[in-house]
């Protein structure tokens, strides 16, 4: 079974607005042509991240893990650690990929299961807002309402300070926060292979479609696997932006989505051009 909200980017629904004239300098040559990502900060909100896998190539620059201590108190241990559950890692090689040169810090949040509480989640959130994280990956996120407030105003918090929260949506039909803010760059799955065939949906609440259908990600060891899931169309959005940011540094996230929105597959190919010509081109 597919993941939830990905029925946007599906082709017999897949929408292709106009292209805005004003914005046709906005290429992918000019957004993120030569790029590498070098020297951008991406934090990834996750399970940990194992540096020593292959698809991560020591990519990781800092650790955080975050610790509920008895009292219901959150500390942070910043000495290095490894993926407890392999999720984290899966990401961070989606985003090496692309963007080869970005720093990686692994937010390690969730536990040893995959799962974890809402309170650790905005605790991590919050340390990579405050340590300069210039992009996070949030493959995650919590259906608790008690915890929309939290994340909303930390949403918020990253986006005054030009921090790009990429985040996930549920995979299930259920909404999760904070996919479903206006401030981040949402994100579901399509059915595409290559990271740059990303789409743009004007039908809130998710932004962008990106591959997350049967991909290839790292696992286990020195391993990889095929998954399927919204978590992995995040990471290829945050490499992206990453690519973005280090040759446009200092953008907002509001300019961001309009660079993705014009740069999108959907609205840069005519409404009338056929799969096979789009994959020729």
């Amino acid at each position: 079974m597919k993941p939830a909200w990905h029925e946007a980017f599906e082709p017999d629904v897949l929408q292709h607005p106009a292209s805005l004239p004003v914005l046709s300098a906005i290429t992918p040559e000019w957004a993120w042509g030569g790029s590498t990502g070098r020297g951008v900060k991406v934090a990834v909100l996750d399970s940990g991240i194992k540096n020593t896998h292959p698809a991560v190539d020591g990519a990781v620059r800092g650790y955080c893990r975050v610790v509920e201590g008895e009292d219901g108190q959150f500390t942070y241990d910043e000495t290095p650690h490894t993926d407890i559950f392999g999720h984290g890692t899966a990401c961070a090689g989606i985003i090496h990929k692309v963007a080869p040169e970005a720093e990686l810090y692994s937010v390690q949040v969730l536990k040893p299961t995959g799962g974890g509480s809402g309170g650790a989640f905005a605790a991590g959130l919050h340390w990579a807002i405050e340590h300069g994280m210039q992009v996070c990956n949030l493959s995650l996120g919590t259906t608790k309402r008690d915890f929309f407030a939290a994340l909303h105003e930390l949403a918020d918090l990253a986006a005054f300070k030009n921090i790009m929260l990429v985040t996930a949506a549920n995979n299930m039909p259920q909404p999760s926060f904070p996919s479903m803010y206006a401030s981040v760059i949402s994100v579901a799955c399509n059915e595409e292979k290559d990271p740059f065939h990303f789409y743009y949906n004007p039908a809130p609440p998710m932004d962008f479609g990106a591959p997350g259908i049967d991909v290839q990600v790292a696992w286990e060891e020195h391993d990889y696997a095929t998954m399927t899931g919204n978590s992995f169309a995040a990471p290829s959005m945050t490499g992206i932006i990453a690519l973005i940011l280090a040759k446009h540094p200092g953008l907002t996230p509001f300019l961001m989505k309009t660079i993705l929105r014009t740069t999108a597959w959907n609205v840069r190919l005519p409404v009338d051009t056929s799969v096979a010509e789009a994959h020729a081109s």
